[in-house]
């Protein structure tokens, strides 16, 4: 069996410092053999931690992937050859996917706390012939709410459930993932892999977002982009400064 985990992000994503290197030593004490990186908007991410991977001659295999951000909300492309960039139509950012031959992926259908990155459900029972496979289940829900709701949606399109990990810290990486019995090295034999996965999952660890505001503020910090560090402490703390 294989040990698949989907979803991931590194340092280079806005919102995660997470090195390579501890990255990798994660997998391998975990024992994942397969993961699919899916930086925010970008897929350099991804391309060099499979460079990273295979100097190593390592048996962590990397998937290509990218999270999206579209003007309908976040949606997730596996096996890409080139970045798509964000702020497309959900349409349009599909319909690229699917251009380089790769999977639609919808990440957390259903997140009251992160509703500005979820994808419309009415993009969803638009594309859902499309759509390849949609998350019952990610590693940051903070309530069971949001895996009931998520796999109720799912169901209601008759889509291929998956669980990503959504992992931005070390701690996260081997949490969630999927047991699956074939190699999920194309984008054929991923959906395959997934049709008969055995889920394994585990609660958010709560501090986990926490973290990655404070990654937020430092990268904003750093930047000297002091106008938005207002912005995010005003509404933060609901008051006129």
């Amino acid at each position: 069996m294989i040990r698949l985990e989907t979803h991931c992000h590194t340092k280079y994503s806005k919102d995660s410092m997470l090195p390579f290197s501890l990255l990798y030593l994660k997998c391998r004490l975990c024992h994942i053999n397969w993961i699919a990186v899916t930086e925010h908007n970008n897929i350099q991410g991804a391309v060099e931690f499979k460079k990273y991977c295979e100097k190593k001659k390592s048996k962590l295999h990397v998937i290509i992937g990218e999270e999206i951000m579209t003007l309908d909300g976040e949606v997730i492309g596996l096996f890409l050859k080139e970045e798509i960039p964000a702020g497309l139509s959900c349409d349009e950012t599909i319909t690229r996917i699917q251009k380089q031959g790769g999977i639609v992926y919808v990440p957390h259908p259903y997140d009251e706390k992160r509703a500005k990155t979820v994808l419309k459900e009415e993009c969803i029972k638009k594309n859902a012939f499309r759509i390849d496979c949609i998350e019952c289940y990610n590693g940051r829900n903070i309530s069971d709410t949001y895996e009931m709701k998520q796999t109720e949606i799912a169901g209601k399109y008759s889509l291929d459930f998956v669980i990503g990990s959504d992992a931005h810290t070390v701690w996260e990486i081997g949490r969630n993932y999927m047991m699956v019995n074939c190699i999920p090295d194309s984008p054929e034999t991923f959906k395959q892999a997934i049709k008969c996965a055995t889920f394994h999952k585990r609660e958010c660890l709560k501090f986990s977002h926490k973290i990655t505001k404070l990654v937020k503020l430092l990268r904003m910090l750093k930047k000297g982009n002091f106008n938005e560090i207002y912005r995010v402490i005003k509404k933060r703390f609901g008051r006129t400064m």
